[in-house]
């Protein structure tokens, strides 16, 4: 049986017990935990392989992809360029992409694509023949769509959907793309260990994704806003070079857990660097409540900031497959559970736990 390897300090014991009873039980193949306190890493843990063949351990710093994790940094992409004065969170977005504005989509907001309220959880049908890296056909589908409700008058997480749109925008409105945006101001400015299109010298340290059960795509209820393009939940094709070269936004960053608990420990400082990056007023707006109500996507009752799931417990965000990573509101410290067999999210629930923390997902009111 693999051994959970690293450390965790005195009064954090009982996450190590969860996380080797997870690899005891064969429910864990590679993951990676760290919590983080008081700006500095009270546990890491790592466990398992980062391969299919079982021959690389995983590693502290091993990259993986989390999913929607990933649509975090889309936000603040979209809010770099807002800060710039490129972009006005309550303006329409068409007035900066050229031919988006079109079909119910005229007064479509940055805000309203920034919570999920934009009417384009999915790629409409006409997207379908198009291969999952073809950017620019998948940006011009959503530019031609007409959204699936009245823009701002639903909710549904954008779940593939949502690093095409800002990507449309940022290059309408900025002359510049996501991936830059995110290499050139948030990844440094940040220090994030976490990359949209992993380059050559850092390939070696990424994980291959697996099921934990053949059938895992079609158990998702997620799966109908999946659907398209096809083979997003294809592990071939999410373990092959040319998807971790790529950028689609919605999930695949890649990166480590300590890097995302790091991230989330200084999420809400004042003194922090997303507040120094994005100024007191963006930050306020970032963390802010915007929107509660029924998730289609989610299938529960959520609240919506401007990139996280928040409630009175924690402020969060995960991914199908399992990965997730939180503040809690209630004990201060930050996690993260970052891990390559796709399952459900009872193993990050576990360790959540061992720390006083619940992944329930609950509206806040």
């Amino acid at each position: 049986m693999p051994k959970a390897e690293g450390f965790v300090a005195d009064g954090y014991e009982g996450v190590r017990e969860v996380f080797q009873k997870l690899l005891d039980e064969g429910r864990e193949t590679g993951a990676g935990v760290s919590v983080w306190r008081e700006g500095r890493e009270v546990v890491r843990l790592s466990g398992g392989w980062a391969d299919a063949g079982r021959r690389r351990p995983w590693r502290d710093d091993t990259l993986v992809q989390p999913y929607s994790l990933s649509k975090t940094f889309v936000t603040l992409a979209a809010l770099v360029a807002v800060r710039d004065g490129a972009l006005a969170l309550d303006e329409p977005v068409g007035a900066y992409w050229a031919g988006y504005g079109v079909h119910g989509k005229e007064r479509t907001t940055l805000r309203q694509v920034l919570t999920h309220q934009a009417g384009q959880p999915r790629f409409p049908a006409e997207a379908a023949g198009l291969d999952l890296l073809d950017d620019a056909g998948l940006r011009a589908s959503l530019a031609r769509a007409a959204p699936e409700y009245v823009p701002g008058t639903s909710l549904g997480e954008h779940a593939l959907t949502y690093g095409h749109l800002v990507d449309g925008i940022l290059r309408g409105a900025a002359g510049t793309t996501l991936g830059e945006v995110f290499d050139e101001v948030v990844r440094p400015a940040l220090e994030l260990d976490a990359w949209f299109g992993v380059p050559d010298h850092e390939s070696a340290r990424v994980a291959d994704l697996e099921y934990a059960h053949p059938d895992w795509p079609r158990r998702l209820h997620a799966a109908p806003w999946l659907e398209i393009p096809d083979g997003v939940l294809d592990v071939g094709r999410a373990n092959s070079d040319a998807w971790r070269k790529a950028v689609f936004g919605a999930v695949n960053l890649h990166t480590s857990a300590t890097a995302m608990a790091a991230f989330f420990s200084r999420l809400t400082r004042d003194d922090g660097p997303v507040r120094a990056l994005l100024g007191p007023s963006l930050h306020d707006e970032l963390l802010a409540p915007q929107v509660t109500d029924f998730d289609e996507v989610f299938g529960t009752r959520i609240t919506w900031t401007l990139g996280f799931v928040r409630d009175h417990g924690k402020i969060a965000k995960g991914g199908i497959g399992g990965s997730a990573a939180w503040w809690s509101r209630r004990h201060h410290h930050a996690c993260a559970y970052l891990t390559r067999r796709l399952d459900d999210h009872s193993r990050a629930a576990e360790i959540a736990a061992a720390l006083g923390d619940d992944l329930t997902v609950v509206g806040e009111d």
